[in-house]
């Protein structure tokens, strides 16, 4: 019995960490985004209602029969709406006094007498009431997994005309007691179509499992459901990168989970030391993290410098030295990155090694240093994609070999520094057509992205934020805490509801007959 208790306390943590993963990246709704989400979608409302298919009514009192067909809906009056949340998973959605117009034709006969035309009816007092239940389903995708529905029409007024007028008012309580029965149960039918099948198709454009570039890819999927107060909704993601060649591979998260306090904006993004890690552990498994440079592609200054000092005092080699030079940069293990309230910082080791290579023969390795460097980032967002923009701050080389070379290497830093800043960092960071000019005039030869393996248009682009298709970020604030950084910002809809489900609206299928002739391969991509 005392041995089962102490195993059950061995595996505890682990059951508690399995149950809690901590996200890379958080995203909180507020109550002001939701007012924004309830303009957008009260007009997605309006045209769904406006959309109601109503089945004819038929019947007979008496010596009076009456046929009433292609019922439309003319106008809708929707004053009274609210959108909120409610714990624990749930959006509710309100429409309370509302008015629906109708016209639909008649078709009537009594005794003798036949008539045709339309009327004018008008349901007032619409009330309807709809729960939303979000949940993550199978894929890791939020979706609106239920929805709870019920309407009601307080009263229903049908304007009749022509001369049989007195007789219609007369018995018009049929007509209208059918017609009001009738709308008031398409209204909830309708409602529910919208949500769990239009509403989804716009959830589904939130990227949950894609590629990035040619090297990596990222994990969003959510790791519970989603989580909801009164006046906010929590949703924690992954976050976690991964190289195209390794894409089962989980790296565990041991960074601090971000809090997210803050709900004067519309939305909040949080980002912990692990979203970032995972990137560049995913482009270190995909072996990018390396520049290789021989001949001509070596930097004019570089090479000058080596040659006239570096060879001279170490290895006694004669500047007058022909050979062409070989210089391979590779990072040694995984850059780690460190948020802090000051700000957030990289830190990159890597070795160096140079050699000669002369023509016809084998490579001749020189020399093999150690290299430790301290870059600043700056994160910020731009539309839906998040960047970060790199700046070289410390830099140190050594050698493994020898304390000589150590000592002889000590000249080389700020040249190399200077070099790195001016012909790499903005490589890296996406702007070397804007640097290219300055970089040639200082190196002597142009160093472009295509000498290198690292991603350098990466840090350019950024990364795309879980958002739907249609909805942007505006006026964002970044704010550094111990171990992760949150994003302030405002909500806008660039692309409507509609526009966005038109879109992904599947096409209506036809039947396909064989054809003598074989169908041409597609050339579309596979998706992830």
């Amino acid at each position: 019995m005392a041995a089962g208790s102490c195993l059950l306390l061995l595996l505890l943590p682990g059951l508690v960490t399995a149950l809690h993963s901590p996200p890379g990246c958080k995203i909180r709704v507020t109550s002001k985004g939701l007012d924004l989400v309830k303009q957008e979608g009260l007009r997605f409302v309006e045209q769904e209602l406006q959309n109601i298919t109503v089945s004819d009514l038929h019947g007979k009192e008496g010596q009076f029969h009456y046929n009433i067909s292609q019922v439309k809906v003319t106008d809708l009056q929707l004053a009274f709406s609210d959108l909120h949340f409610q714990p624990q998973q749930h959006l509710v959605f309100n429409i309370n006094n509302a008015s629906i117009s109708l016209r639909f034709r008649r078709q009537l006969l009594y005794w003798f007498f036949y008539d045709v035309g339309s009327i004018n009816a008008s349901a007032d007092g619409v009330h309807i009431h709809t729960m939303l239940q979000l949940a993550k389903d199978g894929a890791g995708r939020l979706k609106i997994s239920n929805i709870t529905c019920s309407a009601s029409i307080a009263r229903m007024h049908a304007g009749f005309s022509g001369t049989l007028r007195k007789v219609y008012e007369f018995l018009s309580t049929f007509i209208v007691t059918g017609m009001r029965f009738l709308l008031s149960q398409q209204i909830c039918p309708s409602l529910e179509h919208a949500s769990l099948v239009l509403l989804n198709s716009v959830l589904d454009t939130v990227p949950v499992r894609n590629y990035v570039d040619e090297h990596i890819g990222i994990d969003y999927s959510l790791l519970r459901d989603p989580t909801v107060s009164s006046d906010t909704l929590d949703l924690d993601f992954k976050g976690m990168f991964f190289p195209h060649t390794r894409e089962n591979q989980e790296l565990e998260n041991h960074a601090v989970e971000p809090v997210i306090k803050e709900t004067e904006r519309m939305v909040y993004v949080a980002f912990s030391e692990y979203f970032f890690d995972s990137a560049m552990h995913a482009y270190f498994q995909a072996g990018v993290l390396a520049i290789e440079l021989e001949g001509e592609k070596v930097p004019k200054d570089l090479e000058v410098l080596l040659r006239a000092t570096f060879f001279g005092t170490i290895f006694m080699l004669s500047p007058a030295v022909d050979a062409p030079l070989r210089l391979v940069l590779r990072v040694s293990a995984p850059p780690r990155c460190v948020i802090k309230p000051s700000g957030t910082s990289v830190s990159v080791s890597a070795f160096l090694n140079i050699s000669l290579v002369p023509p016809g023969r084998p490579p001749i390795q020189l020399s093999s240093m150690a290299m430790e460097t301290k870059l600043s980032a700056k994160v910020f967002l731009q539309g839906k994609a998040l960047r970060v923009q790199l700046d070289l701050r410390r830099f140190r080389i050594y050698s493994k070999q020898s304390a000589l070379e150590s000592l002889a290497l000590f000249s080389l830093q700020a040249p190399l520094k200077t070099l790195l800043q001016l012909t790499i960092m903005p490589i890296i960071n996406g702007t070397h057509r804007a640097t290219a000019h300055r970089a040639r005039g200082t190196a002597g030869r142009g160093l472009t992205a295509s000498h290198l393996s690292l991603p350098a248009e990466r840090t350019k682009k950024g990364v795309q934020i879980p958002l739907p298709e249609g909805m942007d970020f505006t006026k964002e604030v970044v704010t550094n805490h111990a171990g992760f950084l949150t994003v302030g910002a405002d909500l806008h809809f660039s692309k409507g509801l509609r526009e966005v489900i038109e879109k992904y609206r599947p096409a209506p299928t036809t039947p396909t007959y064989p054809s003598a002739r074989p169908a041409e391969p597609s050339a579309d991509p596979h998706p992830l």
